[in-house]
């Protein structure tokens, strides 16, 4: 078992324990719970009318929105992505995906109200800067006769950034269009490794782009990191990690690779004897961990790591942090309108999502019809069940007058059963059950998913082979 060095000097509860017993124990597969239930349960049952009912009575509501835009091309194919995407050098397909993307974004306005203020947006991929800079703002002028864009200091509107699709004017064009926060895609600084997942990006060239970023008054800068590719090991992976500390980005997530070449198929070009053992992922993991909060930056969750003056560290602090497909975010009150292929968009009450074919989606924007194809409603219990689910994963605790007052039930009494299932964990030390209270321990940080997963009525009898493992 391993403290985390700043717990220690700090003679406090530790934030994090590294537990390798528990770590075996409890590593199976499981959910990430960007949504609840999730993406497994949709069913083609829940079409274009049902989405449109849900945008209906998400617009009684009149709170704000957050909106989803998901731009899937890309110059470049990188090996381990499994993300929706189109490999394309033409830069001119993207103006004719963006007039669809407004005309898609015409028909949502009606439904969800085009008075609401917009407090969260996100641009999405693929690789949103693939679009020329006039297509950027074709689309974005687009929006703002659509929708009540916020210019206040508390919006969120966020974009992913390949460094490699950067041109001089990129950044400025984006923060002239109304963005305050980006996230880069680094992966690994190694040479070797970058060769080995076709994502040759040279160091100099993140920090150029993380240099005008700030310069230009961007905030809240997040680096993407993921361990497990080829060639990587403890001892290179510590290295790239020192030089993305000495980058300093407001925020990190360092995904575990899951090689799955039979689901995705550009993983084929990955030779699997290149990889990390699974000891080599986990002693990369955990060293990783130490390191970050030896460096400061506090635990969210997961892949999440955040310093302590950043809006997440803050929200997770005061019990506003939420989490939804983009991860985790300070907006848990906004309905999340999607537009473009395979995007997910939710309320309240339902999750729904487009045509994961880019033909197929073109031609129901085309034809002036919604691109849902499949969704789900939400019951009573779903929605419970994804309160506490969220409460857990992004609080680390659950308050059981607090729910009481919420849902006027009684939780001891609605959750019989998985207090029953959790025993084995509180026994681990993995929750504290302290009366009003369930804690999430510092040895249970790191396996969340699996204390999730106890409340997930859809995995009673326990997750799919169709989730990744949970670490």
């Amino acid at each position: 078992m391993a403290f985390d060095t700043v717990a220690e000097r700090s003679n406090e509860l530790p934030s994090f324990i590294w537990d390798e017993a528990l770590i075996r124990r409890y590593d199976l597969s499981g959910p990430r719970y960007t949504s609840y239930p999730t993406a497994v349960e949709f069913t083609a049952e829940f079409g274009p009318e049902a989405m449109a009912e849900a945008a209906r009575r998400s617009r009684a509501t009149g709170g704000p929105l957050s909106l989803y835009t998901h731009l899937p091309f890309c110059a470049h194919l990188c090996y381990y992505c499994a993300c929706n995407k189109v490999i394309t050098k033409k830069r001119d397909k993207a103006m004719p995906y963006v007039e669809r993307l407004l005309r898609e974004a015409a028909l949502q306005a009606r439904l969800f109200g085009a008075d609401r203020p917009v407090q969260q947006l996100h641009w999405g991929g693929g690789t949103p800067t693939f679009l020329p800079r006039e297509a950027m703002r074709h689309l974005m002028a687009g929006y703002a006769e659509l929708f009540k864009l916020d210019s206040s200091e508390t919006r969120d509107y966020s974009v992913e950034i390949d460094p490699r699709e950067v041109a001089d004017d990129t950044l400025a064009t984006l923060w002239e269009l109304g963005f305050n926060r980006i996230s880069l895609g680094v992966q690994d600084v190694n040479p070797a490794v970058q060769k080995a997942v076709n994502r040759v990006q040279p160091r100099a060239m993140t920090e150029a782009v993380l240099d005008e970023a700030r310069r230009l008054g961007f905030r809240s800068i997040n680096l993407d990191l993921i361990y497990g590719l080829p060639y990587q090991t403890p001892e290179s992976f510590a290295e790239t990690l020192e030089a993305v500390i000495e980058m300093s980005p407001d925020r990190l997530s360092v995904f575990s690779y899951a090689h799955l070449p039979d689901r995705f198929y550009p993983q084929t070009r990955i030779q699997a004897d290149t990889l990390p053992s699974p000891q080599q992922k986990l002693t990369i993991l955990h060293n990783t961990i130490n390191r970050l909060l030896d460096a400061g930056y506090e635990y969210i969750g997961m892949d999440h790591f955040a310093k302590p003056d950043d809006s997440l560290a803050a929200a997770q602090r005061e019990g506003r942090l939420h989490r939804n497909f983009q991860g985790y975010t300070t907006h848990s009150d906004c309905d999340l309108v999607s537009l473009g292929v395979s995007a997910i968009g939710q309320t309240d009450e339902a999750y729904f999502q487009n045509n994961h074919d880019l033909a197929a989606w073109e031609a129901a924007i085309d034809e002036g019809r919604l691109a849902t194809i499949r969704g789900v409603a939400l019951t009573r219990d779903d929605r419970i069940r994804r309160w506490v689910i969220g409460q857990l994963i992004c609080q680390f605790r659950l308050d059981r007058k607090q729910f009481a007052a919420r849902w006027q039930e009684d939780f001891d009494r609605y959750f019989s059963d998985e207090l029953r299932r959790l025993a084995p964990m509180i026994q681990d030390d993995l929750v504290a059950d302290r009366g009003q209270v369930l804690q999430v321990q510092p040895a249970g940080r790191l396996l969340i998913r699996a204390i999730c997963q106890i409340f997930d009525l859809y995995r009673k009898e326990g997750a799919s082979q169709r989730f990744s493992r949970i670490i």
